[in-house]
């Protein structure tokens, strides 16, 4: 009898008994050999010629049954909707994937959009990670954190301000970097201090914290300070700088350098002279701000690098109570340069 299209097409799907026999190898030898099992000593030759197999087949492992075996899955979920975006970020996302592969976890993704707090945790949920990094606005509950953990999730990290019961926070409190800022434009003269509020929305929890830290500062000693709004946008700061003089303002923190490079051309451009008029300072210590004349000056923040937390990630995984409940980990330091 013929096959059918379908039946062909289902035989033709390669399985890890098609692979051990073309490398000439136990089936068990090839599960050790793709899952990188680093209990079972197995030699570079066979390694190499059970991957060599597998890829001649187009054979990959089922991420599914490989869960059933090992009672949870090897999926660090990664929540992207709020993230704030610009180079550092990016860099710090790619360095945090790239670590996590590294020791055998698969880093999805999920766009959280229109979801929050335990509603978020509850689709989170459904996919049955082992692990959950939270680097963005989503504020999760201790309710939350226990519907991850109660669908297996064996860690849930959060970056963020404030400590969440349940997860392992790591810290960072951004009001350290408001109150650098403060303290920078105070010892310099200023008096009467803008501070930029970015509109993009994976921006405003940070910002609101670093206003704060400018507020709480800068206040207590005589000053004031004004928020501004402002979008990341050409258009938008052209506007802001038309109308500069009116807010009567001596010094701008503009959130970080891209928000500081931004508004300083603008304010070039309308002929408000930096730093005799304004003085101006960003965050972030980017390459771009040294380059600019005047220098901007900056605010160096120390946070944890991806590698970092990709070891914790699997250090929680391995070992839940073998790392502390809370972590700080935010430090500041301003970078003076000729702009203020």
């Amino acid at each position: 009898m013929s096959q059918t299209p379908r039946q062909s097409a289902e035989r033709s799907v390669p399985t890890s008994a098609d692979v051990a026999r073309l490398a000439g190898v136990s089936r068990a030898t090839v599960s050790y050999v793709l899952n990188n099992t680093s209990a079972v000593r197995i030699s570079e030759p066979t390694r190499r010629r059970v991957r060599e197999a597998a890829e001649e087949l187009g054979y990959v492992p089922h991420a599914a049954a490989r869960s059933l075996r090992a009672g949870h899955s090897r999926i660090v979920l990664l929540p992207t909707a709020h993230i704030p975006v610009g180079p550092l970020c990016g860099r710090f996302i790619d360095e945090l994937q790239w670590a996590l592969r590294r020791l055998d976890y698969t880093v999805v993704q999920y766009g959280s959009l229109g979801l929050d707090g335990d509603a978020a945790a509850r689709a989170w949920a459904e996919l049955r990670p082992v692990a959950v990094v939270s680097l963005g606005e989503t504020a999760l509950s201790p309710r939350g954190v226990g519907v991850l953990k109660r669908s297996g999730a064996k860690a849930v990290l959060t970056l963020g301000p404030q400590y969440v019961q349940g997860a392992h926070s790591l810290v960072m409190d951004q009001r350290q970097v408001g109150a650098r800022v403060a303290e920078h434009l105070l010892d310099r003269g200023h008096r009467r201090i803008g501070v930029i509020m970015p509109e993009e929305q994976g921006l405003v929890l940070s910002s609101e914290r670093r206003l704060a830290g400018v507020r709480e500062s800068a206040e207590p000693l005589g000053a004031t300070v004004r928020p501004i709004p402002l979008a990341y946008d050409e258009g938008a700061a052209e506007a802001l700088a038309g109308r500069w003089r009116d807010l009567g303002l001596d010094a701008v923190y503009a959130y970080n350098d891209e928000y500081a490079m931004l508004l300083m051309r603008a304010l070039q451009d309308a002929g408000i002279g930096i730093p005799d008029e304004t003085a101006v300072i960003g965050a972030d210590d980017r390459l771009l701000g040294r380059l600019l004349r005047p220098r901007l000056s900056t605010v160096r923040i120390d946070m944890v690098t991806g590698q970092h937390l990709a070891e914790l990630v699997d250090r929680a995984v391995r070992d839940p109570g073998g790392i502390p409940g809370r972590q700080e980990l935010m430090g500041a330091q301003v970078v003076r340069r000729e702009s203020t």
